[in-house]
């Protein structure tokens, strides 16, 4: 069963209708439902539905005649009906009546729906069964924040902040196992903080997860060899492999990162080749949990021994063109194949493009279970999930250090080196960086030097933060540094940024989209040293006199000013706003006649935007108090 924050999605696209039928006997099932609520307490029928607002597919039961519910003889009747059908149960009213009425039905917690008691006040929201696998705890803080009620959680290991080890692989889309006879076993030792060892031997949005959220009775290894089992009751391994050697109880969770390539002869029967590809895996302490998907050359895409791949490891076929095989590098060429597929490998070729280009874990295996039936399988790793050197380029924001991305800050706290864009990002901004981070400032490099310290990182296999102000993709200057990290191979990610367009806008509390009046914002610069193309001159864009966002103009704010009143009246509004978000920001408003004179007389700089349009201030009424409660919120 999928845990709630999913289970809530289903239930909104739910099509199944609850008519307004009686339950009035055992006999009478319901139709399917995902989400019910057991009205206990009359009183508190706008409770339920308030709930039914957030859940349009909520049907409420109750035993008295009330519009818009569904009427049952008994709390027991009809929960007994309910449970085997629901996500979700709820019971509003006394504690006492919800438990004897589940009591009977309860059978396992990887089957039983979700329970939750809500006092007939609303005051609490109460995690009763399933609270892990089924999603209680989840579904009860959605509840409390929607009825404004307080959540009680039980489960130990929500309430100690540590892992939920029995929903990680429904949030991660990993597959769990364990060596222990019972799971619980190894739970209990987790969840009673004896020393635990956590194995990542991949990298991916899990594994960040745990190195971010690690409890202090944790350690993380990143390399079976350096465990040191004697101090260790426990394992926790995020893998494809096996490790059959630990001392100590294993949980593993193995994402499914694997691309197993097949090469075969025509009509290849697949008779017990399923069979022996999991066995030699075993032998090789591979995972054939992790298998992500099957692969192979267009010329094989009909063969019987894929689709039973396929559907025997619930795995896509990945089918690829001789044209898209060929070139890449592989340790066992064949000229056989070559004949037969003008290609010089299929299982090993197939596999690596599978896995973009990843490592190849499994070089070609050949096997042959009845004459005439040979075929060959190879295994790769997803390139995405190795741990090798990344270089993330993160959009700081407009300078408030504050208003940078969660992903961002993130990557900040993470990272061995940051990189950042010297006096245009505000240093405050790296000092998320963890202890022993190397921090750095650009404004001195060249583009060579900033490239090579971020490659002598990257060689190392460290995370490198190249951290440029607002949004990446304005003005950012990354086009050129992507170019040399193409040329070398190298891994990168853009994480976005708040763009200071977006932080003007903030603080100018104007839309700069009015209807009927402006729905275009142009974002450009006026012709410094850098040309501006014919097509993009500042008098030709302004022909829309849409609202403009002006970058790195301050300097020839004469020159924006005569091109902008070939189009724009003299009395247009215009703000000139000096290191938006930054401690000392300041803005000047005025009239487009006079832009030049308010950047000249203030001493402005190049880190001003210019803001010109209708949009600006376009409402009446203006006002710009702070609520006295809030002013804490917001820098002066």
């Amino acid at each position: 069963m999928k845990a709630l924050i999913f289970k809530t999605i289903r239930l909104l696209k739910h099509n199944g209708k609850m008519n307004n039928s009686s339950i009035q006997s055992e006999t009478d099932k319901p139709e399917q439902a995902t989400l019910a609520v057991i009205l206990v307490s009359e009183t508190a029928i706008e409770i339920a539905r308030l709930i039914r607002r957030e859940f349009p597919e909520t049907v409420i039961y109750t035993k008295s005649p009330i519009e818009g519910c569904v009427q049952i003889s008994s709390f027991s009747k009809g929960v007994k009906q309910l449970f085997p059908t629901v996500d979700v149960l709820v019971f509003i009213g006394a504690m006492g009546i919800c438990v004897r009425s589940i009591a009977p039905c309860i059978k396992n917690k990887h089957t039983d729906p979700a329970v939750i008691n809500i006092d007939s006040s609303g005051k609490y929201v109460i995690s009763v069964l399933s609270g892990h696998v089924g999603g209680a705890n989840t579904f009860s803080e959605r509840l409390a924040r929607i009825i404004g009620g307080e959540e009680i959680i039980t489960t130990q290991s929500d309430n100690t902040g540590l892992w939920a080890l029995d929903t990680l692989d429904q949030r991660f889309g990993w597959i769990t196992r364990t060596t222990a006879g019972n799971f619980n076993h190894p739970l209990t030792t987790f969840v009673n903080r004896k020393p635990t060892a956590l194995l990542l031997d991949i990298k991916d949005a899990g594994s960040d997860y745990l190195e971010r959220n690690k409890p202090e009775h944790t350690d993380i290894f990143y390399s079976i060899e350096n465990i040191g089992w004697e101090k260790y009751e426990l394992l926790i391994a995020v893998t494809p492999f096996l490790y059959p050697d630990s001392p100590v109880p294993v949980i593993y969770f193995h994402p499914r990162v694997l691309q197993l390539g097949i090469g075969c002869r025509k009509l290849c029967s697949p008779a017990g080749i399923g069979e022996y590809i999991d066995r030699f895996l075993s032998e090789k302490h591979v995972a054939k949990e992790a298998i992500a998907g099957i692969s192979s050359i267009e010329l094989k895409k009909d063969e019987p021994l894929l689709q039973d791949l396929s559907r025997r490891y619930n795995a896509p076929l990945h089918i690829y063109t001789a044209s898209e095989l060929e070139g890449i590098d592989i340790p066992n060429p064949s000229d056989k194949v070559v004949s037969v597929t003008s290609v010089p490998s299929v299982s090993e070729a197939s596999a690596l493009k599978a896995s973009e280009m990843g490592l190849l874990i499994l070089e070609k295996q050949k096997g042959v279970l009845s004459e005439g039936n040979d075929f060959t399988f190879s295994l790769a790793i997803n390139r995405s999930v190795l741990r090798h050197g990344h270089i993330e380029i993160v959009g700081a924001g407009p300078g408030d250090p504050e208003l940078i991305s969660l992903k961002g800050k993130y990557f900040l706290e993470d990272a061995d080196l940051i990189l950042y864009a010297g006096s245009l990002v505000p240093v405050e901004l790296t000092h998320y960086a963890k202890k022993g981070a190397t921090v750095r400032s650009s404004a001195p490099m060249s583009l060579e030097e900033q490239f090579a310290i971020m490659k002598e990182f990257y060689d190392q296999g460290k995370l490198i933060v190249r951290l440029h102000t607002g949004d990446p993709c304005i003005y950012g200057a990354i086009q050129e540094q992507m170019a040399l990290f193409d040329a070398h191979g190298m891994s990168y990610h853009i994480t976005p940024g708040i763009s200071s367009f977006q932080a003007a806008a903030a603080a100018l509390q104007s839309q700069f989209t009015i209807p009927e009046k402006v729905q275009t914002i142009i974002l450009t610069r006026g012709e410094g040293r850098t040309p501006m193309p014919e097509k993009e001159k500042l008098h030709l864009l302004a022909r829309s006199q849409s609202t403009m966002c002006i970058f790195l103009s301050a300097a020839i704010a004469e020159d924006v000013q005569r091109e902008l009143l070939e189009h724009y009246p003299p009395t247009t509004p215009v703000a000139a706003c000096y290191k938006l978000t930054w401690k000392d920001e300041r803005i000047y408003r005025g009239e487009l006649k006079d832009l030049a004179k308010i950047i000249r007389d203030n001493d402005l700089t190049l880190t001003t935007m210019i803001v010109v349009g209708e949009a600006i201030d376009n409402r009446h009424g203006l006002s710009r108090l702070y609520a006295d409660d809030f002013k804490h919120l917001f820098r002066s």
